[in-house]
């Protein structure tokens, strides 16, 4: 590893000595521009941690109605995945190997995340990056944010506070498997001052797995004004899918009898598989923001929010048992149709006040924020519908969760180049809920965790464009909603903790970039997955005792010639839990074994991951002509924390081809073919293992992804 890392350090050393003319055309994936946004948890030059922006022309360019995650599979550490394998449906991101629920999503300064599972679901919002400004990712614990704090990363979308030219901008697309996109987008500027931004997306996709289809409809609102020193802006935005279920994935058995595109979901029905096993979720989002300037040294940023979901899963079962149910008839079980739904209300504030006054730069922040989480189950038909009648619930509990947080962060200058960094955040969480007491009985219950976490660093800036920097910061993270509802008190898992260390450098030449990035996430009691029960006999996550991610991040561009570009990134890392005791299930004997693993790979984490691209850009006269090769690369993975051989996900590689033409500045024509050379890979897994005649075995599900495809897509401003 040492070889292959100096190799790859003087392979992009010989690229950027070659600098010398001045250039504004390498992609902001892969160089540092530090932009000053609307957000107060945003990360600027003189911050001391780890982060890449991508602006809004970056954005268009990729955005060809992908979920968010795979505009941003080329920033470094970045492993994505979709289950239908198109990247539109249900789609998850991984940074540094850390999963998507430990990355924090804001948009304008407002936490996504769901409160309870803390996971991010793309799908709720179509096509939403082509009403973002600016998407930024701190890798690492970064900046002090709002909600569920970073345990790895963050990423915060902007969509107000930017200028941008008035009109009225269709977009539509066609591609393999059925996809089709259609965007309609106007901004302008009304007599009176009111500044409008509107967009409708339509997106339909029937997906690379069988019946994994998507149909998507997306909106996004703005209205702002100025108003003195100051700027309002009401933001409505959301969307409504309609998605059939392709969570199963497919294992290596089902793949040499059926194919990789096999998909079990809903064939529990005799026949032909269910044809409305779908996930159907509507969810809307308000905001009002009020940013003002104060006095010239005080800046003030005031936001309310309300998010409204609503939605069901529907699944066709067989054989069930009706007790289960609550229903009582003349037989036991019955083939069934049911619906768990979710009904939830998110809202809240997020504030901030900034002084900035000689060589003081002073933010204080936070938020207060409270999600009301129904959940509750219906069966729909039954071919033995006993005693049930329409809409009888089969559960149905509540759940609340408080989350508040406050932050004082300071930025110091030693001197012109120097600045010191201290953040410091308190939080505090309170959950009710429905879950197991220790007779296994389901009540009332509660848990309050209350964090500090810290921050402190340093940065140098010898010179525009030269950038040092060192920093640690302390993340700690509350159990997620299965963790609290099944366990009891006693064996209820506590929080994980992580101690983060940074040491980054960058510079910006007059044809190039470079920077280097070390980091080290030392992890204390983090959650993860062993293979052991709870008394009711589901696989629950434990804390284990110590684990961490070591690697070094390299990411730079160069212009090679007048209007060609190359740029990548490299990540070497090594990702281990130091010691855990696995259990596995004894085929033969029944009940479970301990097996202790010690340094084995995190679960999901590749040493190696890295992305290259060159690109051609031209315009002359009224024509602009552009081309871009973009590949990928991903090591080899593991999908649990064994380091077994048959729970490795192979690495893989991808390229991507984009070509596109514009006219007058008001037509663009964008070609995609994706996975060029059509590899065939999965990125994402699940395992499940067990013991058979003293051998450990492991059954793998995997979720392939889609062969080489295309889309074209046609742009007109009007």
């Amino acid at each position: 590893m040492k070889r292959l890392l100096l190799s790859a350090i003087a392979l992009l050393s010989i690229q950027f000595l070659r600098a010398q003319e001045s250039v504004d055309t390498i992609s902001s994936v892969y160089d540092f521009d530090y932009p000053i946004t609307v957000t107060a948890t945003a990360a600027r030059a003189e911050t001391p941690v780890t982060f890449v922006n991508l602006d809004r022309e970056d954005i268009a360019v990729r955005n060809l109605g992908q979920d968010a995650p795979y505009l941003l599979k080329w920033t470094p550490s970045v492993v994505v995945n979709s289950d239908a394998g198109t990247g539109i449906g249900y789609t998850g991101i991984w940074i540094r190997g850390s999963d998507p629920t430990r990355t924090n999503i804001t948009i304008n300064g407002i936490p996504y995340n769901d409160s309870e599972s803390q996971g991010v679901y793309w799908v709720n919002l179509p096509d939403f990056s082509s009403s973002a400004d600016m998407i930024q990712i701190q890798r690492g614990v970064g900046t002090s944010t709002n909600g569920a704090g970073a345990f790895g990363a963050s990423i915060n979308f902007t969509t107000v506070g930017e200028e941008s030219d008035p009109g009225i901008h269709l977009d539509g697309g066609v591609g393999s498997f059925g996809t089709r996109r259609g965007v309609v987008r106007y901004r302008g500027t009304t007599d009176n001052g009111y500044t409008i931004d509107a967009r409708y997306s339509k997106i339909h996709s029937d997906g690379y797995i069988d019946r994994a289809s998507a149909d998507l409809d997306g909106y996004y609102a703005a209205v702002s004004k100025k108003v003195g020193n100051g700027l309002i802006s009401l933001v409505a935005f959301g969307g409504h899918e309609v998605t059939y279920q392709s969570w199963n994935g497919v294992t290596q058995t089902e793949i040499d009898t059926f194919g990789r595109t096999f998909n079990s979901v809903g064939t529990e029905k005799a026949g032909d598989p269910y044809d409305n096993e779908v996930d159907n979720y509507r969810q809307n989002h308000y905001q009002l923001h009020y940013n003002s300037k104060l006095t010239d040294a005080l800046d003030l940023t005031l936001s309310g929010h309300y998010t409204r979901g609503l939605g069901y899963f529907e699944q066709y079962k067989a054989n069930e048992t009706l007790a289960d149910y609550g229903i009582e008839a003349e037989v036991d079980e019955s083939d069934l149709i049911r619906r768990r739904w979710l009904d939830n209300h998110f809202y809240g504030t997020v504030y901030s006040l900034r002084y900035r006054q000689d060589r003081w730069d002073l933010t204080f922040g936070g938020s207060a924020n409270e999600y009301l989480g129904g959940h509750y189950g219906e069966v729909i038909w039954a071919r033995y519908a006993g005693d049930s009648e329409i809409r009888d619930r089969y559960y149905d509990n509540d759940a609340t969760k408080r989350d508040f947080s406050n932050y004082l962060r300071a930025n110091y200058r030693l001197v012109d180049e120097v600045s010191v960094y201290l953040d410091g955040q308190v939080r505090h969480v309170q959950y009710d809920f429905i879950g197991l007491d220790e007779r296994l009985n389901q009540l009332e219950q509660d848990a309050s965790h209350t964090f500090f976490n810290p921050k402190a660093g340093l940065v140098y800036l010898p010179a525009t464009g030269t950038r040092l920097y060192a920093s640690f910061g302390v993340a700690q993270r509350e159990p997620n909603r299965n963790d609290f509802v099944d366990n009891p008190v006693s064996t209820r898992p506590v929080a994980e903790k992580l101690y983060n260390t940074e040491i980054g450098f960058s510079r910006m030449l007059s044809r190039a970039n470079y920077g280097i990035n070390l980091y080290y996430m030392d992890y204390r009691d983090q959650l993860v997955l062993t293979g052991a029960l709870n008394d009711v006999g589901e696989y629950i996550r434990t804390n284990v005792p110590e684990s961490y991610r070591l690697g070094v991040e390299l990411q730079g561009g160069v212009q090679v010639v007048p209007n060609l570009t190359v740029g990548g990134n490299l990540t070497l890392s090594r990702n281990r839990v130091n010691s855990f005791t696995e259990l596995l299930d004894d085929w033969n004997e029944g009940g479970q074994v301990e097996v202790v693993r010690e340094d084995t790979p995190l679960s999901f984490s590749p040493d190696v991951t890295g992305a290259l691209e060159v690109a051609y850009d031209r315009k002359f006269q009224q024509h602009r002509i552009g081309a871009a090769l973009q590949t990928k690369y991903v090591g080899d993975r593991y999908v649990d924390n064994s380091g077994a051989d048959q729970s490795k996900l192979d690495g893989y590689y991808y390229s991507d081809l984009r070509l596109s033409y514009g006219l007058n500045d008001r037509y663009r024509l964008t070609f995609m073919l994706r996975n060029l050379t059509n590899q065939l890979y999965s990125s994402n897994g699940w395992s499940y293992r067990y013991q058979l005649d003293g051998a450990a075995n492991t059954m793998l599900g995997m979720y392939p992804q889609a062969g080489r495809n295309f889309m074209l897509s046609l742009g007109i401003d009007l």
